[in-house]
């Protein structure tokens, strides 16, 4: 990652001490240009975006279409993070590593048991050939209640198990590990999705809600690593209570959230690197453009 210029510093400075309000003094022109310093100065992590157009989860990815996208991501970010292990998917840590990334890799669990011995096995293997840097087991599956917490709680002691020398994590909502503190306490890294605007938040507030969130994470994490596996605003679409799509609010929440993952120290994978339209039919309209580049992988701000 680049030395990050003096221009972000005085950013920096300004935002702790004004809040969330410090971007509604500047210009349009200011806050592009700071979106465009902390992207070529380089992010945290981006969640792969992995389907086109025509495409979505089941359908097997190709190997060139990996590469062509984590080409574009690499310059931008250290980190990758990828959902599933199976169908194409378990390429992507693979290419992230011969391109000097690092990888949060993912098994996706569900309700089809044979996927999700895939999964777990694809996983294992990935990470005893050195691809997985951190390892998520299972992905807002107490969310969905796709799994009982039993049956979940078994599947990442078999993955500790097997893998001693990587961290094992759980993916979900913040909120699930201060209700389900014993899944906390058997994870070696806190993975947690902190959406403000899934929770309608106005977004001159959405800053503030997302620092609780990570607080919130944080306590029941009792001193463990906290990484937030996803966080974002989408471009365009339906509002969710107060919290109003737009270009604007979507480029002020990346600005917004990364410097104070800066300021704080934080890991934020952010949410997403690429639109994809079959999120549509799960998330209406808005699930459509939560990337940074749209669909066509041009960059959108």
């Amino acid at each position: 990652m680049s030395h990050r210029p003096d221009y972000i510093s005085g950013f920096k400075a300004s935002r702790h001490h004004q809040g969330s309000q410090f971007l509604e003094k500047k210009s349009e022109d200011d806050i592009r240009n700071l979106f465009l310093e902390i992207l070529y100065g380089g992010i945290h992590g981006f969640c792969f975006s992995l389907y086109e157009d025509g495409q979505k989860p089941g359908d097997i990815i190709s190997e060139d279409q990996i590469r062509r996208r984590m080409a574009i991501l690499k310059p931008y970010t250290q980190w990758i993070r990828s959902f599933s292990c199976i169908e194409g998917n378990e390429i992507i840590p693979v290419v992230a590593k011969e391109m000097g990334l690092k990888t949060l890799v993912g098994a996706w669990l569900g309700r089809d048991e044979e996927k999700n011995r895939q999964e777990i096995a694809n996983l294992i293997t990935l990470a005893r050939n050195g691809y997985v840097d951190v390892a998520a087991v299972g992905n807002e599956v107490l969310y969905r209640k796709d799994l009982s917490k039993e049956e979940l709680l078994g599947f990442i002691s078999h993955v500790k198990a097997e893998l001693p020398g990587v961290p094992v994590g759980y993916v979900d909502a913040y909120y699930e590990f201060t209700d389900n503190q014993d899944i906390a306490d058997a994870c070696d890294v806190i993975l947690c999705n902190c959406y403000p605007f899934w929770e309608g938040t106005p977004f001159e507030h959405s800053l503030q809600h997302m620092e609780h969130m990570y607080r919130q994470a944080s306590l029941a994490a009792k001193g463990k690593r906290v990484i937030i596996t996803e966080t974002g605003w989408p471009s365009k679409g339906e509002n969710t209570g107060s919290a109003m799509p737009s270009h604007d609010n979507a480029l002020k929440y990346f600005v917004n959230s990364q410097l104070w993952a800066m300021d704080v120290n934080a890991e934020i994978f952010y949410f997403s690197s690429f639109d994809e339209s079959w999120k549509v039919g799960a998330e209406g309209e808005v699930g459509a453009y939560w990337g940074i580049w749209d669909k066509n992988e041009k960059l959108k701000f």
